[in-house]
């Protein structure tokens, strides 16, 4: 079988991770990649909070483009890992999935549809010893006001300005909004 091949197979057979699992049967690099991904997003939402009681919705638009980034760049330095949000329908270019970013989200699109409940993650082991990791991020109804469909004037006009090429408008609550992705490079990945 060739690496084509190989990676087809691969992207074919998803591997969702059940959270139901005991904690002694979870993949360790499952449970350090959920614990980069919670502190990720409590750190975001917590700003995200923040900023719509102090600004409102349009304040909340710069901790998305501002400080959604930087958050996961300091946290993919402690981590020793590549940290990312990543979506099919993105808002800014540099969140573009890789290739096999795009591949898992399709797969997670297919899943959420078959059973809505069930949590969506992935986990691959390269043969180089990458080790890749992703959990789905669904559209909550807070997400709405600046991604759902009937967005007001003034959280558009900033859209407009910030995101030229916005492709993230038009969700529906419950929808993948996109993923959190983590890669451990193959180096780092040995010396945990």
């Amino acid at each position: 079988m060739n690496y084509r091949s190989s990676l087809l197979v691969l992207l074919i057979v998803v591997v969702f991770v059940p959270r139901v699992a005991a904690a002694d049967e979870v993949d360790p690099y499952v449970a350090k990649s959920r614990a980069l991904v919670a502190t990720f997003g409590s750190q975001l939402q917590a700003e995200l909070k923040q900023s719509l009681g102090e600004g409102g919705p349009v304040a909340a638009i710069a901790v998305c483009k501002d400080r959604a980034p930087q958050i996961a760049s300091a946290l993919s330095r402690s981590g020793g890992v590549k940290l990312r949000r990543t979506s099919l329908r993105y808002r800014n270019p540099l969140n573009a999935p890789e290739p096999w970013e795009a591949r898992v989200l399709r797969a997670f699109e297919e899943q959420r549809h078959e059973s809505p409940a069930m949590p969506l993650e992935y986990l691959s082991r390269l043969e180089d010893g990458t080790i890749r990791y992703m959990s789905a991020i669904k559209t909550g109804p807070v997400c709405l006001v600046c991604h759902g469909d009937n967005l007001v004037d003034e959280i558009s006009e900033q859209l407009d300005a910030d995101y030229p090429h916005d492709r993230a408008r038009g969700y529906a609550q419950g929808d993948i909004r996109g993923a959190f992705s983590v890669t451990w490079s193959s180096t780092n990945a040995r010396s945990q």
